[in-house]
């Protein structure tokens, strides 16, 4: 099921280095809007820094991706020193792959960190990465967004998906 993410959490801070070796992830590709900071947002979600100091502290590989331009991902990247790559087209695989080579891993160790299925849980599982799909921070307005979670939450249901590994 190419849409069904591998781990489901509730927030990127759930992530522990534990679970990370358990599939031997080395590197978590993050995604920016609903996962790290509501959309389009600057604030870092409680408890975001100590977090990205535990990874780092466990030598496991950070780095953003995001479908955003340069001036929305570049400020919230550097807010957290981490790189990143914006206009990163997801489920494309170009974007997942210049991160997979930036941070020096083979897909088998990577992991999409992100808050939608149609973008990062696709791309991850259509080019072989790990998926972590995340409960969205905060609900998006746009149209769009709101039928996209709509069949996020029927799919959800189908596949009894809650907030575990799967």
């Amino acid at each position: 099921m190419i849409l069904k993410p591998k781990i489901k959490l509730e927030r990127v801070t759930d992530i522990s280095v534990e679970l990370l070796k358990k599939y031997n992830i080395k590197a978590l590709i993050l995604d920016v809007d609903n996962t790290l900071s509501t959309h389009h947002g600057q604030v870092l979600t409680d408890g975001l820094p100590e977090w990205l100091s535990y990874m780092k502290e466990n030598e496991i590989k950070l780095m953003v991706l995001s479908n955003s331009k340069k001036k929305r991902v570049e400020p919230f990247a550097n807010k957290i020193d981490l790189d990143f790559i914006s206009l990163g087209l997801k489920p494309l695989p170009f974007g997942y792959l210049r991160a997979i080579r930036a941070l020096s891993v083979k897909k088998k160790n990577a992991a999409i960190v992100g808050d939608q299925i149609f973008t990062d849980v696709l791309g991850g599982n259509a080019l072989g990465i790990k998926t972590i799909l995340l409960t969205p921070i905060k609900e998006e307005k746009m149209w769009s967004f709101r039928v996209r979670r709509s069949i996020e939450k029927k799919l959800f249901k189908k596949w009894q998906l809650k907030n575990t590994e799967v």
